[in-house]
This record gives structure tokens, C-alpha cells and sequence, in this order.
């Protein structure tokens, strides 16, 4: 029996968890007396080569060895077994040497990563079920420069970090293990110790499924094995031209839009089978879902993302979320995901300091901190840190079939001095607040998306004056197909909460807009963020008595659904949800037992048919030829009335702000002749007063530069919409 003294310097390096390459020792090895095998065994009591014999124990050490002399070294298998006889309770275990495989991550997937550009790094990276010589196991890998030893822990070595340590390959800062006889559902983690001698356990930024909080161990998860049924949504996709369709999405957030009787969370699959029906009813194009990647904390809801790669354990595994897309693309409903590559939370267990050091997270806080939101900011200048991103955008197009991604927050990646005094922020290379190395992310992001994925939409949720943010990048745009127009949302708000009375003095805001409507492709949203922290529902924001907070929000949605640009509005406001949006519940489905709140229901359906049926509305939302005002300037009695048109198809569109109804109102008319009214807000159908005619007959004559008028009676605090009779 050996003692520790005599052992190489290597193999004491193993034995103290600092090799790089436990492969150099351990498993089998020629030596020249013959073929010597080696297992570092904590905890082990005795140990057996199977088929040979006992193995004989490192003075002082858990290190086994057994010697086979040159005549017997032929019939040791090429992955020798080990047995083992645990400390304590003496139960036995077997394993093949994982120290017995070959590298198995290729030099040019390492190459294309250390680069940035390898856009499947989940395929390589994390841990992969896959056979090695008819062998089943888990390859794992973990990109971790510099540190001095990583380990793979889990039920399967009782989370020790001498039984499963990994070799780095090269100087690409990615250490792989392969183990046998892992497969899918195996729980694990990396033990990390860091440059300093830091010793972390960390989750594996690129695991595919995570347990539920406040669990934070990794499952094994295979990629493969889902049967998609989508392929005709999937094939139209990709030659959709989705800048002259109709476009209406509808906003929700899983854990709160509908709950089981015990209040429990739904999970994918049966969220599937109340939401399909639903949003088709409702005449949805897309739906587009808060953050379903992995979070702990509730009440982030899912913007303070620690499993990027991993769909949310709340509603179950990663083939179910599969199960709710796929449901709704076989419904013809597309599905956009909304998206965090600007900030990760600071829990110990995820990204944050992943070496005991900043790892993802750019080193200096001037730079790698949101002191605002306390979270930490990617370092977008490091290859491997973009590449996490961009494969992590590759992933959920991929993997899950999604339609699109919103990109959250895209302002504070923007800027240097996002949210933050002088002297507390670092310029560029040129002396400017842009982060240069974000924005060549983005448009690196959105060029791969739409190459590989026609038909497939990035979104931002951009709130300045960036210019070209949804134009090429060959143009020096940033690539996006849309953006969020967040000042069409905040004049809109502003203007409707105001008492009618005085929203003659506030007439700007509606008309504003389309100085800069054509500016970008524009989305106009009424999401989540309008209806928290205070700021009121859509509805008790409106002004007025009961019935004038209705005509209000029917108005609003009138407003939004003929504006040009594409639609956004976030659950609840489609019904009417009176208090504002929490996390912690279901919305009030108990108010559609109520007349006006069905009627508020049922108007957003027949706005979504309109729209989604007439050219007029949306062949044009992102150029000047869809819309022309027939009257912007009547600030007096806040009436609008303009025209939406494409081809010969023209709809004309008046609006009363007011609780007075209007008869005679006289109105630039596009040509003589008789219009039907196809649409009005104030019907009784919806909980209106039922004013506003169904016909009217324009008369030649010029009248504001328009060759025709006629004489409408204007309903209260509605929308009319009519249309030439050929």
C-alpha cells in the first residue's frame, strides 16, 4: 500500500481537487508493470475492479488503484467497472470509469464558440443523453475559464466534488465530462472552484429543465423526441409577410391569467386547453407570453430570469410547453415569447459571480450593475457571453417553434449612462454613452434570427428617440422587424384620462403620432406595465360615471385596433378588469357574468374580425399610403375622423371623445355617395346607448380638400366606422 508522499505531483493535485485533467491519472493507464486502473472514491470503504479484483486504497487517500501485470492488461475492457462499498451503511454501487472516454467535444465547436459565432452552443454545452460506444450516459460540459477544478454533483455522487471531476479543453475555458449511466431526469449541478481558490456550486447556465423554487437543482433533459404538429403553420410562417397582415396580440402572463380551484397553478397543457378556444374566439393573430424561462422569484414575473434555457418548472417540462405552442399554431395562433438578454438577478446560485468572480457579468459595477433594479449586466463584449445569448435566441425559435422575440428593456442596453449620474457610468471607446458592444449583440442577434427563421419576429420594447431601431442592419438600423411605440401609449393614456371637458386643450396627443408614426414599424402596446404599481387598470383609468369608463375603454380600443401599426393589449383589458394586475391570482373571470363587461368582450372580438379582415386596416400600418386624416383640427368638440385604405378598399373612421352625442355633425367624405356603418362602438351589443345610425349618404362638394361630406350623427364617447356601398 502506497502512501500520498509517493505519488506524482499530478495525481496529489487530483487528490487535492486542482487538476485540469484528472484523465491523466485516473482510469486505466499503461504503466510499465502493465495496465494500472485508478478511482478517487470519497467515501468509499473498499473497492473492486469487476472481474479482477480488489483494488488496493492510497495510504492516507480515497485514490484505489489496481495493477494488472502485462499478461492479464489484454482482457480489461476499454470502460472498466468499478464497485464500491460505502462509509457507514455499507451499501454497495457500480459504475463504469468515467475516466475511460475520449474527449468528445469537437476542436471546431470549440473553435466557433470561443468566436462567438456557434449558434447551437446548447448543443454543446449543458448536459447532453447520448451514447459513447453503445454506452448511455450524459455528456456534460461547462464553459468556466479559468478556474482551477469544475465538477458535475448530484444524486448520482451525493453531490460530492472529488467523484466527477472534469478535464478543460485547451485553453477554450470549457471543461466536459461524459458520465455513463445518466440519462434524462438525473439531478445536477457544477462545482466550481474559482481562480482565487472561491468554491461555488453553481446551476448550469444552458440546463434545459430546472426544479421548481425554491429548488434550484438541474434535471437531465434530452433535446429530441417531441412530435411537433404544426408544420403547416410552420411552413406559411416562413412566407408570411407579416409587414401588410393583421397583427393582434394578446399579452398574458400564465401564472395569472386563469388558476385551478385550489388556486394552484395550471400547467401547460391545460393552460392549452382554455386558452386556445379562447384567443381564437377572440380573434387573436398571436399571443405573446411574459418570460416562461426559469425564475424564483414570483414576483419578478419572470424579467429576473436564472435558467435561460429552461421553460419554467411552475407548469411543468419542457415538452409541454411545447404541447401550449404547438396547440395554438395548429389553431392558427402565433407565439411570441418575451425575452431577457439585458440583466440577470444577483442569486447565488445562477450566473451571478459564476466563478466566485465575475464570469458573465462585465467585472467593472459601472458598467455590470442596474443599481435601479439590482441586477447584473452581461458582458457583451466577451465572445462566449454574446455567444450564450445568441445561441439562447437560436434555442427558443428552434427548439419550441416560437414565432418571435420581445426584447425586453433594449433602452438600458442602449446606453452607458442608462439610469445612472455622472460619474457613475464608463464611456465607449470614443469618449460616448452607447454601448458599442450591445448594439453590435442586437444587430448580430436580429441578422441571425431572420436568416435562419423567415417569417420569425424580434420585438423591442425600445422607449427613446434610438434612431432606425427597426430597420437593417445593412442600413445601420439595428435590425428589429418592430418596436414598441411607447409614445404612442403614453400621449393615448394621458389624453384619455383626462375629463372630457378639457381634452380640447389636450388634442395634440392623439394627433402627434403620425409626425413619426412611419418612423419605424410600429407596434402599439397596452401591456402589463400600464396596469401595475399604482397606475390603475385600463378601465379605472377612464374618466366618467360607470357607463362613461366603459364607452371610454370602448373607445380606447377603437383608437388603438384603426391607428396604424400593430396591436398589443394585455390580459383583462379585453373584458374590462377592474383593479390592477397582480401576479399572485387569476384575473376576475367572475365579471363576464355582468352585461357590460361581455359587451366589452365581445367588441374586442368583432374589432379583431374587422381588423383582421379588412386590407384597409392593416395592409399599411407601417407607411403613409394606409391613412389620411379627414378632419384632425376639431379640438373645440375632440372629433377625429380619418381614413384607412389600401388598394380601392377605404374605411373611413370618426371618433367622439366626448359624452355628447352629436347630431348633423358634418364630415369630409373621400367620394359622394352612400356608406354603411360597419362598426360602432356605442352599439347595444357592446353596452352602448345604440346612436349612430347604420347608413348615410355623402354629398358632392368640396369640404377640407375632400370632394365630398355628409352629415353623421355622432354617438357619445364612440368610434363609427363605414364603408362605401359599391
Amino acid at each position: 500500500m502506497r502512501a500520498e508522499e509517493s505519488l506524482p505531483p499530478g495525481l496529489r493535485a487530483v487528490l487535492r481537487g486542482e487538476s485540469h485533467d484528472p484523465f491523466e491519472w485516473l482510469g486505466p493507464h499503461a504503466v510499465p508493470e502493465g495496465e494500472c486502473v485508478r478511482a478517487l472514491l470519497p467515501q468509499a470503504e473498499r473497492a473492486w475492479l469487476e472481474g479482477q479484483g480488489e483494488m488496493q486504497r492510497v495510504e492516507g487517500t480515497d485514490l484505489f488503484e489496481y495493477l494488472l501485470p502485462p499478461t492479464r492488461a489484454a482482457a480489461l475492457p476499454a470502460h472498466p467497472a468499478l464497485l464500491w462499498e460505502e462509509k457507514g451503511d455499507g451499501s454497495r454501487h457500480r459504475q463504469l470509469s468515467p475516466y475511460s472516454f475520449d474527449p468528445l467535444l469537437g476542436d471546431e465547436d470549440l473553435y466557433y464558440f470561443g468566436e462567438g459565432r456557434h449558434h447551437h452552443a446548447y448543443r454543446m454545452l449543458g448536459a447532453q443523453p447520448c451514447e459513447v460506444d453503445g454506452i448511455a450516459g450524459v455528456r456534460f460540459a461547462v464553459w468556466a475559464p479559468g478556474a482551477r477544478r469544475v465538477s458535475v454533483v448530484g444524486d448520482f455522487n451525493a453531490w460530492h466534488g472529488l467523484r466527477h471531476m472534469m478535464r478543460v479543453r485547451g485553453n477554450s475555458g470549457v471543461w466536459e465530462l461524459f458520465v455513463p449511466g445518466l440519462g434524462e431526469g438525473d439531478l445536477y449541478k457544477f462545482e466550481i472552484l474559482g481562480p482565487a481558490g472561491q468554491l461555488v456550486l453553481k446551476t448550469d447556465p444552458y440546463a434545459r429543465r430546472m426544479m421548481l423554487r425554491p429548488d434550484t437543482a438541474c434535471r437531465v433533459a434530452a433535446l429530441e423526441g417531441y412530435d411537433w404538429g404544426d408544420d403547416v403553420w410552420m411552413a406559411r410562417r416562413s412566407q408570411w409577410d407579416w409587414q401588410h397582415a393583421p397583427m393582434s396580440i394578446y399579452e398574458l402572463h400564465l401564472g395569472s391569467w386563469q388558476r385551478a380551484p385550489d388556486g394552484g397553478f395550471l400547467g401547460y397543457r391545460a393552460i392549452a386547453e382554455r386558452l386556445v378556444p379562447y384567443v381564437r374566439e377572440l380573434g387573436y393573430t398571436h399571443v405573446e407570453l411574459m418570460p416562461v424561462m426559469e425564475h424564483p422569484l414570483d414576483e419578478s414575473w419572470g424579467y429576473q430570469v436564472t435558467g435561460y434555457y429552461a421553460p419554467t418548472a411552475r407548469f411543468g417540462g419542457p415538452d409541454d410547453l411545447r404541447h401550449l405552442i404547438d396547440a395554438l399554431h395548429q389553431a392558427g395562433i402565433g407565439v411570441i415569447l418575451d425575452w431577457v438578454p439585458g440583466h440577470f438577478p444577483r442569486d447565488e446560485f445562477a450566473l451571478a459571480r459564476f466563478l466566485g468572480e465575475p464570469l458573465y457579468e462585465h467585472p467593472d459595477p459601472r458598467r455590470g450593475e442596474h443599481r435601479d433594479w439590482g441586477t447584473l449586466i452581461f458582458d457583451y463584449g466577451r465572445n462566449e457571453v454574446r455567444n450564450f445569448l445568441l445561441s439562447n435566441a437560436v434555442y427558443w425559435l428552434e427548439e419550441f417553434h416560437a414565432d418571435g422575440l420581445r426584447v425586453d428593456a433594449v433602452a438600458s442596453m442602449l446606453y452607458l449612462d442608462y439610469s445612472r449620474n455622472d460619474g457613475e457610468w464608463l464611456p465607449n471607446v470614443h469618449g460616448g454613452r452607447e454601448n458599442l458592444e450591445a448594439i453590435a449583440f442586437l444587430q448580430e442577434m436580429n441578422q441571425v434570427v431572420h436568416a435562419r427563421f423567415p417569417g420569425a419576429l424580434t420585438i423591442a420594447e425600445e422607449s427613446t428617440a434610438w434612431p432606425q431601431v427597426s430597420r437593417p442592419v445593412e442600413m445601420g438600423g439595428l435590425g428589429f422587424s418592430m418596436k414598441w411605440n411607447m409614445g404612442w401609449m403614453n400621449d393615448t393614456l394621458s389624453y384619455f384620462q383626462h375629463d372630457p371637458v378639457h381634452r380640447r386643450y389636450h388634442h395634440h396627443k392623439l394627433t402627434f403620432g403620425q409626425l413619426y408614426a412611419y418612423s419605424e414599424n410600429f407596434v402599439l402596446p397596452l401591456s402589463h406595465d400600464e396596469v401595475v404599481h399604482m397606475k390603475r387598470s385600463l378601465l379605472d383609468k377612464m374618466p366618467g360615471d360607470w357607463w362613461q369608463k366603459f364607452a371610454n375603454l370602448r373607445l380606447l380600443l377603437c383608437w388603438q385596433i384603426t391607428h396604424p401599426g400593430k396591436k398589443l393589449l394585455f390580459m383583462g383589458g379585453e373584458f374590462g378588469q377592474w383593479v390592477e394586475w397582480s401576479e399572485a391570482g387569476q384575473l376576475d373571470w367572475s365579471l363576464l357574468q355582468y352585461d357590460t363587461h361581455r359587451g366589452l368582450q365581445r367588441m374586442v372580438g368583432d374589432l379583431n374580425r374587422l381588423y383582421r379582415e379588412h386590407p384597409a386596416l392593416h395592409a399599411h400600418d407601417f407607411e403613409q399610403q394606409g391613412f389620411a386624416w379627414l378632419d384632425c383640427e376639431d379640438e373645440a368638440q375632440s372629433v377625429l375622423a380619418f381614413v384607412r385604405q389600401a388598394a380601392e378598399q377605404r374605411l373611413v373612421c370618426v371618433m367622439n371623445f366626448t359624452p355628447v352625442p352629436r347630431p348633423g355633425y358634418r364630415l369630409p367624405m373621400p367620394r359622394a355617395g352612400r356608406y354603411r356603418v360597419i362598426f360602432n362602438s356605442d352599439s347595444v351589443h357592446y353596452g352602448g346607448s345604440d346612436q349612430g345610425g347604420v347608413a348615410v349618404e355623402a354629398e358632392p362638394g368640396e369640404r377640407s380638400g375632400w370632394p365630398a361630406s355628409a352629415a353623421l350623427l355622432l354617438p357619445p364617447l364612440a368610434m363609427l366606422i363605414l364603408e362605401a356601398e359599391q
